[in-house]
């Protein structure tokens, strides 16, 4: 009796399965046919699907017309400085940004090394988002749960994202350390289990501070439950990062370890004042390159990671002749810049090189991969996913770049000795974001970079903070 009952159910089941196959839009039995025949139109090769079975698609892939000895030359080159390593996390917006203030100081302190402290501002910077987090669940409280902007909130209570804009608005409010000051901890090269924590104790906080709202208790009430829950990150932090130094005793070092004259007395701010030397945000523009949107006109990202505590990170889009031109006048002048790309694609790791020509996945599969740009970011196929910093350009006879070079985040032993080399016309494929001192700006940009901006939305898939 039990076997028959089973055995109905399965066949019962099994009907019900075909039937919900054969709805419109579905795979019915006569489409699969269809696609199986198709299938019988195309060659096939049995020994390239062994191949592709039994190994890594780059390793079939690579081109080996294009696996030579890379050119290392480079016409315009700043000064190197030492490669950092941004382990198990997602700060290489830090990292970049600090690789080029670093060497902003350095330009002018040839014998001195120096590197920021990045544990310390993630500190801050960790502490701020949960405090984006936190309001930004208050001010939309009376809001449905499923709304979009408060389901923005409790998606990404926490990243370890950004942009140059961040480094600009922390460092100014909380100022910089040296890295021998407040070194990394486990928990800051090793960012997801702390990052996981608190972003769950957040939504936590975020019901209750909803329930609040909704039951119409008094912004003082709010305000010092708030201040609670921040007491909570900010332990949270200290135990993972550290404990920030209020003041400190330091001499700076010359490449060999020597000190350069006397210990002095810092706090963070008065050391940001020496190294940097004034306010950092009105002295840049970022640039992006956004074929989906007209050029010259300047756009700002809602809720960006630092809305409460900064400025919104705002840009103007421009086509990749004016950011090159940009960009070589800077290097020329030994200026480091803050740069962004979608690193992952083409990319040789081996190598560290980055081509269009690395790697031939149409031939292997026999197809296409026909998107441009434009189509590319619009469907979420490519985006800016990580910043480093450019620090080198080749140019041929007529003053166009042929290749481009950065210094990367991940260790002196990665690639070209922890630096990036990419083709030009990589570059105009994946390079989004530039971050560039004004005066090397010309007139007509500076002016259309003061306009009333578009206001855009932090979903747009070109607006992830880099990592």
């Amino acid at each position: 009796m039990k076997r028959t009952m089973i055995l109905a159910i399965c066949v019962m089941g099994g009907l019900g399965l075909a039937t919900a196959q054969t709805k419109d839009g579905g795979i019915s039995a006569a489409m699969m046919k269809d696609i199986v025949k198709e299938q019988k139109q195309l060659p096939v090769n049995k020994a390239l699907v062994n191949a592709v079975a039994a190994n890594a698609i780059d390793d079939l892939a690579k081109s080996h017309a294009n696996a030579g000895a890379l050119d290392t030359y480079f016409s315009i080159e700043t000064k190197r400085q030492s490669i950092t390593d941004q382990k198990s996390s997602g700060r290489c917006w830090m990292f970049s940004g600090f690789n080029v203030l670093r060497s902003n100081y350095t330009q002018q302190h040839d014998s001195i090394q120096l590197e920021f402290s990045q544990a310390y501002l993630f500190f801050y910077d960790q502490l701020e988002k949960a405090n984006l987090m936190l309001q930004g669940v208050v001010d939309t409280g009376k809001k449905p749960l499923d709304d979009q902007r408060v389901q923005f909130f409790f998606h990404y209570p926490l990243s370890d994202g950004g942009t140059f804009c961040g480094v600009a608005d922390l460092a100014e409010k909380y100022g910089l350390v040296p890295k021998e000051v407040m070194p990394e901890s486990f928990s800051s090269d090793n960012t997801s289990k702390a990052r996981q924590l608190i972003a769950s104790k957040l939504r936590e906080y975020g019901l209750q501070l909803r329930d609040m709202v909704q039951k119409d208790k008094s912004q003082t009430a709010i305000n010092k439950a708030k201040v609670r829950m921040l007491a909570q990150i900010y332990h949270m932090l200290e135990m993972t990062i550290g404990q920030p130094p209020q003041k400190f005793t330091y001499a700076f070092k010359t490449k060999d370890g020597r000190s350069v004259g006397r210990a002095k007395e810092y706090t963070p701010l008065s050391f940001y004042q020496e190294v940097v030397g004034g306010p950092l945000n009105g002295t840049f523009i970022m640039a992006m390159n956004d074929p989906r949107r007209p050029y010259y006109k300047t756009y700002e990202v809602e809720y960006d990671r630092h809305t409460y505590d900064g400025h919104n990170w705002k840009y103007i889009n421009l086509p990749m002749d004016e950011i090159e031109k940009m960009a070589i006048a800077s290097l020329r002048d030994g200026r480091k810049l803050y740069s962004s790309y979608d690193v992952g694609k083409f990319l040789d790791r081996k190598r560290g090189y980055a081509d269009l020509e690395n790697f031939d996945y149409g031939s292997l599969f026999d197809t296409t991969f026909g998107m441009d740009k434009a189509q590319r970011i619009s469907t979420f196929d490519s985006g800016s996913t990580h910043a480093m910093t450019l620090c080198a350009v080749d140019l041929d006879e007529k003053g166009n770049a042929t290749k481009w070079k950065v210094e990367n985040s991940w260790g002196a032993d990665w690639g070209q000795k922890g630096c990036l080399i990419m083709t030009d016309r990589w570059f105009r494929e994946f390079m989004f974001r530039l971050v560039v001192d004004k005066k090397y700006v010309p007139e007509k940009i500076l002016q259309a970079a003061e306009q009333e901006p578009v206001m855009v939305m932090p979903e747009d898939p070109l607006f992830l903070p880099d990592e």
